[in-house]
Formats: C-alpha cells, structure tokens, sequence
C-alpha cells in the first residue's frame, strides 16, 4: 500500500460524505484533534517511565482512542451519522479529575506550567485541547456537531490540569507558582 495518493495535491481532502479544502473549518477542527492526540503519546511515554504514574500512563492511551472517536466524529460531513462520542467519557473524566486533584496539594494561586517534565507535557495537551475545543466551537457555529464531543473536550483540558498537578506530587517536584498571583482559589466547604 502507498501511502501517498496524490488525491490531495490541489488542496482537497476527503470526509466522510465529501471533499473540501484542507483549510476547512472542519479539518481545522479534527486536525488540531491529531495534534492534541500526537502530544497526548508524548506525555504517556514519559508517564510509563515512572512506576507511579503508570496508571496515568494507561489512561493517557485510552484518552488517545477516545480522541480518535472525537476526530471520527467531526469528519462526517452529512447529518445521521453514527457518533461514537457519548455523555460516559466525559462523566469517566470527572471520576479522574476529582482522583487526580486529590493526589496533589490544594491550589491557592494561579501556577506556570512546569516542574516535572510530565507536568509540562501535559501543561501542552491542556493548552491544544482548549484550542481543539475553540475549533469545534466555530465548526459547530457552522455545521451540527455532536454535542458531547465539545463536552467531552472541556472536561479534557481540566483533566490535564488535574493530572499535571498530579504528577508533580508523585514524582516529588512543587508547582510553579506564578510569582504575582494573588490568592485567587477559595478553599472549598466541606459538603
């Protein structure tokens, strides 16, 4: 098999139900979806490496197959297709945000992304997935999307937060508080 086609030397690319220039909002959306997905590896190498954080590690590829489902999602270019993006993954990533953000010290103020080289990496995957999301936000302005995929893309980018912090306490290295941030994070009331 080639892997080169020649079908897209003009600028065109296919969706499924259509071509449309590679430049367009669609592709904008799902390719900075790869983006995303290709950082998300990075960090779950480095996360293999280090025995506690190997659950993370694990995490970090199933998070690359529900990205895949994302990217599958917004390239259908006709209504009624089948989506494969639901509420569950995004209710699955608050279970893991809440575990995360109790592996790591409360927050009092705003941090800079670093500490662990984990950490900054996932720092990374948070900023792409926010931009990812602003792409599906204009996609979905234009186009119907499914609905849970940009649900699913806003819980994402917290998880990476959460998980960033965490994995600064489990390898033993501080967040990097930003030097003039004033203490914006309330204690939350015990409920």
């Amino acid at each position: 098999m080639n892997l080169y086609t020649r079908t897209g030397d003009k600028g065109q690319t296919s969706l499924i139900g259509g071509r449309v220039s590679k430049d367009d909002i669609r592709v904008e959306a799902y390719g900075t979806i790869d983006e995303l997905n290709s950082f998300v590896g990075i960090a779950a190498a480095e996360a293999a490496k280090h025995e506690p954080l190997r659950d993370m590690a694990e995490l970090l590829i199933r998070i690359q197959h529900e990205l895949f489902d994302c990217g599958s999602d917004l390239a259908y270019a006709r209504p009624g297709a089948p989506l494969k993006v639901t509420a569950e993954a995004s209710a699955r990533l608050e279970a893991e945000i809440d575990r995360a953000s109790g592996q790591a010290p409360e927050i009092t103020r705003f941090i800079l992304p670093g500490g662990s080289a984990l950490s900054a990496q996932l720092h990374v995957c948070r900023t792409i997935c926010r931009r990812a999301e602003r792409r599906v936000v204009t996609l979905a302005a234009e186009h119907p999307v499914n609905p849970e995929t940009l649900t699913y893309l806003n819980r994402l980018s917290d998880y990476f937060f959460a998980a960033a912090r965490a994995a600064n306490a489990l390898l033993g290295e501080s967040d990097i508080e930003y030097e003039r941030s004033a203490e914006v994070f309330r204690k939350r009331e015990k409920e």
